[in-house]
């Protein structure tokens, strides 16, 4: 797929920021911040499921939910049992912020 797309082994292995695309950004070293609030409820967990599973071992990223997302946290340690540490950093009342890690 790589040759297809024209990048290099060295791109297609290091990529940008370590991961695997060619685009030319970085991260800046803070986690990414997925606000939930502004996406659509019927997408809602799959989005952010979608974030989780691209989180290399290590990896993190900061969820902005409009409520306590006890529901969705039921739901990944179903899907993922121990695959996540998960810190709350703010407890509402119009937001709950939570940094998740892939352990690992």
């Amino acid at each position: 797929m790589h040759e297809i797309l024209g990048a290099t082994e060295e791109s297609a292995a290091g990529g940008c920021g370590g991961h695997a695309c060619t685009c030319g950004e970085t991260d800046a070293g803070e986690l990414p911040e997925l606000d939930a609030r502004a996406v659509p409820h019927a997408i809602r967990h799959a989005t952010i499921f979608g974030a989780l599973d691209a989180l290399g071992p290590g990896g993190g990223l900061v969820l902005v939910a409009p409520h306590d997302p006890l529901p969705l946290l039921n739901q990944l340690e179903a899907r993922s049992p121990g695959g996540f540490s998960v810190d709350y950093l703010e407890r509402g009342p119009e937001a709950w912020r939570l940094r998740f890690r892939r352990c690992g």
